[in-house]
C-alpha cells in the first residue's frame, strides 16, 4: 500500500522523536570515551578544578553525565577564582572575603568531587542550571549536525521514507560556506588589528603615558614606559609578524588541522612574549601623581599572569582536540 506524502512526514516525525529520546537516555549512561568509569571521570572533571573541566568537556563529545560535571566545574571554579584573584586588591576588608571565598570553594569542591565518585548528578543552585542548560544547547547543535551515533534519517530509511539526502548536503555545504566566509573576516580582521597595533607600539609606543594639564595651558606628558621597553619590543615584531603571516596562510589554505596547531602555536608564542614582557617589565607608574604605584603594579602583573594562565590552557585544550581528531581519522581510516 503506496503511502501519502502527509503519513510518510508523520512517520518520520514519530521516528525521529523516538531515536533523539533513545540517543539522549545511552548519551547519559554510555560509557565515556575515555575508557574511564563514569563516575571516575566524573570525579577528575572537578580534581583539578575548572581546568580539568575544560579538558573533559573537550575529549568527552558523549556521555551527559560527565560532560555535566564538566560543564558545571568551569562554571563553579572559573567564576570563583576570578573573583578571590579580584578580591586581593581590594583593601582591608578583600583579603577577609577572599578566605571566605577560598573556604567555600574549598568545600564545594570536596562535595562535587565525593557526589560525582557517587554516580550523582548533584546540581547546584546557579552553576548547575547554566551547565544543564549550556548541556542541552549542545545536544542539539549535535544532533542538528548529524553528531549522533545512530542518525535519524538513515533509521528512516531503513524503513522506507525518502529524508531527501540532496537537501541536507546543500545545507551542509552552505553551512561550511558560511563558516568559511566568517573564518576570512576573522583573519582579515586581525591582520588590520595586528598591522594598527604593530605600528603604534612600534613609532607611538612614547604616547604611553601619564597626562596632566599645566595651569597656563598645554600639557605635560610623562612616560610610562622606560627605556627597557626597547629590549621587549624586537619580541613582539616577530610574534606579531609570524601571527599575520599565520592568518594570510590559514586565508588560503583553510584546513581544520593547520587551524587547530597555527592557534596552539600562536598561544605559545604569546606566553613567550607576555612572560618576557614580565620579566623586563618596563612600566614607571611612579610618574602618576597621587597613585599607589605598587598597587598599580601588582594589578597589571596580576592581569598578564592570568592572560598568560588562559592562554596556555587555550594552548592545553587545541592540543587535546588535535590528538583526538588524529585519532578519530586513524580509526575511521582502519
Amino acid at each position: 500500500m503506496e503511502l501519502s506524502p502527509e503519513e510518510r512526514q508523520r512517520i518520520y516525525q514519530e521516528e525521529k522523536a523516538r531515536i533523539e529520546k533513545e540517543e539522549a537516555s545511552a548519551a547519559s549512561t554510555s560509557k565515556p570515551s575515555t575508557q574511564l568509569p563514569q563516575n571516575v571521570a566524573g570525579f577528575l572533571c572537578y580534581l583539578g578544578g575548572w581546568i580539568t573541566g575544560i579538558i573533559f568537556l573537550v575529549i568527552e563529545p558523549k556521555n551527559r553525565f560527565v560532560r555535566f560535571h564538566a560543564i558545571q566545574s568551569i562554571a563553579t571554579f572559573a567564576p570563583l577564582m576570578i573573583i578571590t584573584g579580584l578580591l586581593n586588591f581590594v583593601p582591608i576588608i578583600g583579603d577577609a572575603f577572599s578566605a571566605i571565598l577560598g573556604m567555600l570553594g574549598f568545600a564545594l569542591w570536596i562535595i562535587l568531587m565525593i557526589k560525582a565518585y557517587q554516580g550523582e548528578m548533584f546540581k547546584l543552585p546557579l552553576s548547575g542550571d547554566i551547565a544543564t542548560s549550556a548541556l542541552d544547547g549542545l545536544d542539539k547543535n549535535n544532533q542538528a549536525s548529524g553528531n549522533t551515533p545512530d542518525s535519524p534519517s538513515t533509521t528512516a530509511e531503513s524503513v522506507g521514507i525518502v529524508t531527501e539526502p540532496t537537501e541536507e548536503k546543500v545545507k551542509k555545504s552552505k553551512d561550511e560556506s558560511t563558516g568559511r566566509v566568517g573564518r576570512i573576516v576573522g583573519y582579515s580582521f586581525g591582520i588590520i588589528w595586528n598591522i594598527a597595533l604593530l605600528v603604534f607600539l612600534t613609532f607611538f609606543h612614547r604616547y604611553i603615558a601619564w597626562y596632566s594639564v599645566n595651569p597656563g595651558g598645554g600639557f605635560t606628558r610623562y612616560p610610562l614606559l622606560t627605556s627597557d621597553y626597547l629590549l621587549w619590543l624586537p619580541a613582539y615584531i616577530v610574534v606579531s609578524v609570524l601571527t599575520m603571516a599565520s592568518y594570510v596562510t590559514l586565508i588560503i589554505y583553510d584546513r581544520y588541522w593547520l587551524r587547530e596547531i597555527t592557534d596552539m602555536v600562536l598561544n605559545i608564542l604569546g606566553i613567550i612574549v607576555i612572560a618576557a614582557l614580565l620579566i623586563i617589565f618596563p612600566f614607571d607608574f611612579g610618574v602618576i601623581p597621587g597613585a599607589p604605584d605598587h598597587v598599580i603594579e601588582i594589578a597589571v602583573k596580576a592581569t598578564l599572569i592570568l592572560i598568560t594562565v588562559f592562554m596556555g590552557i587555550a594552548a592545553f585544550v587545541r592540543l587535546i582536540r588535535l590528538i583526538v581528531y588524529v585519532v578519530k581519522r586513524s580509526t575511521n581510516r582502519s
